[in-house]
């Protein structure tokens, strides 16, 4: 036979057969499969290395099977309250209470009473209050972050830690092995080991290209968590740096927001970095979640939420498509990456459609590129809608967070992205306060008094050849 025509039928026979598994892989969505499809078969060669290295939420079968055995090993979450002998949504309206519910099918956490929590200044003024809470820890420090740079605040953090270790503080700390990858491969690495500091690099890839042929290196742990004693914890969209960012100076200062909590939603953090890290380690520390917590009697409702590519599929865009929905008054936005499944651009639009003052905030200058053209691929039919956008112009918002009738806040770590729901494990918390919502609206309000208003002639003087980029990369965000 032909060696040409024998390499046709080979080729022709891989195309083939991916495209069947594109059309049989679970979890899936149809845009997502047509995306592959259309890319396979317009561009063989291309389309199936692509596959290979960016088709499939694939972290490893052996590291699939530790994770999910760790969890199974865990003990019950359930943290006991002062009132729990009544319904644990006492507190919440009953118009909210299906997003605490929602957010229990996700990791099995109920609904905690008793929170206290602080919206902190600024990115400088979190870091120093973390610096002051390891400080002031006698028992242990848990720290994970996606980014963390040796930079000032960076190394004010190493320097807490080693601080603390010095003393018999027990330091637990994980840094995502390509995010935090000038940390890791740092001298302040090896100092914060020599000290006494356990360290584990979260989603390790040790050779990058042979690791990118068995499971998808970009996969990544994108969480940002530090746990003091178990009676502390910070929850938001901040990295490990400082707001210069020097990585992408370009686009500084980082604009974030954290928030430092208080009760026993502390205890779900803890379950969060106990997986993590008795995932990457062998060290067993469930019985740190056995302690007894003591549970204020007063304080507002709040539930973590933890997602990744080992848990159930879809549920961050449903969180998000659930508060959407729920908002009967206002749903304020901010998400520095802003590119949605068809379900949730359409519950976007329903809010707005339906009457609810409906605010999205993003950055006029993304750090990604091709984020920020498939984001705009969206504007027409979100404005129209009735949708107000508004584009940051004081640096890159990076803040992640919703508000709804000034009643309820998520914030955390997950942008409105395909990344974040199928690729990236993220942490956010869900809270009903409105006083500490509010003053989330104030940060928002914040935002917007620097942010410039997109309108929809605006958008429809764009030329043909911004159209044409916009949504050629929206089409590919499936893929991407």
């Amino acid at each position: 036979m032909d060696i040409a025509l024998l390499g046709l039928l080979l080729n022709m026979t891989i195309v083939l057969s991916l495209i069947v598994r594109v059309l049989t892989r679970p979890h899936r969505d149809p845009s997502s499969r047509i995306a592959w499809i259309a890319v396979i078969g317009a561009l063989p060669i291309f389309g199936v290395i692509a596959y290979f290295l960016l088709g499939e939420t694939n972290i490893g079968h052996r590291r699939t099977a530790r994770m999910k055995a760790v969890i199974r090993n865990m003990p019950p979450s359930k943290v006991v309250s002062p009132n729990s002998n009544q319904n644990t949504l006492f507190q919440v309206p009953k118009r909210f209470q299906l997003l605490f519910r929602l957010g229990r099918s996700i990791n099995g956490f109920e609904v905690t009473e008793g929170n206290s929590a602080q919206l902190m200044t600024d990115s400088n003024s979190t870091i120093a209050s973390m610096v002051k809470d390891i400080d002031d820890a006698s028992d242990h420090v848990h720290l994970l972050f996606y980014i963390w740079l040796p930079d000032n605040n960076g190394i004010a953090i190493v320097e807490a830690l080693k601080r603390a270790a010095s003393r018999g503080v027990n330091c637990r700390v994980m840094a995502d092995d390509i995010g935090s990858r000038t940390m890791i491969h740092s001298k302040h690495w090896k100092e914060m080991k020599k000290t006494g500091i356990h360290l584990s690099r979260a989603l390790s890839v040790r050779v990058p290209i042979l690791r990118s042929l068995i499971v998808r290196v970009d996969l990544r742990n994108h969480r940002k968590i530090l746990i003091i004693d178990g009676k502390i914890t910070y929850c938001g969209s901040q990295n490990c740096a400082d707001p210069e960012f020097r990585v992408k100076a370009k686009y500084a200062p980082w604009v974030d927001v954290m928030f430092r909590f208080e009760g026993p939603v502390v205890r779900q953090n803890q379950y969060l970095f106990a997986s993590d890290w008795m995932s990457h380690t062998k060290e067993n520390i469930n019985s740190l979640l056995s302690i007894p917590m003591d549970t204020p009697s007063t304080g507002f409702p709040a539930q973590v939420l933890g997602t990744g590519p080992t848990v159930r599929y879809s549920a961050m865009p449903e969180m998000f498509g659930s508060l959407f929905h729920a908002a009967r008054e206002e749903l304020v936005i901010t998400t520095p990456y802003y590119v949605p499944n068809e379900s949730m651009q359409s519950a976007l639009c329903s809010a707005a459609w339906r009457g609810i003052k409906t605010t999205l905030i993003l950055p006029a200058k993304n750090d990604s590129w091709m984020v920020g053209a498939a984001s705009r691929s969206y504007y027409k039919d979100l404005l129209q809608a009735g949708v107000e956008i508004f584009e940051y112009e004081g640096g890159l918002l990076h803040t992640k967070s919703v508000t709804i009738d000034r009643e309820v806040t998520l914030i955390g770590s997950a942008n409105m992205d395909r990344r974040s729901f199928e690729l990236n494990y993220e942490n956010n918390i869900l809270f009903y306060n409105p006083e500490l919502t509010e003053d989330m609206r104030s940060r928002q309000q914040e935002y917007l008094s620097k942010s410039k208003q997109v309108t929809l002639e605006r958008v429809d003087a764009w030329s043909l050849g911004t159209r044409l980029w916009n949504n050629t990369l929206a089409t590919l965000g499936p893929v991407l």
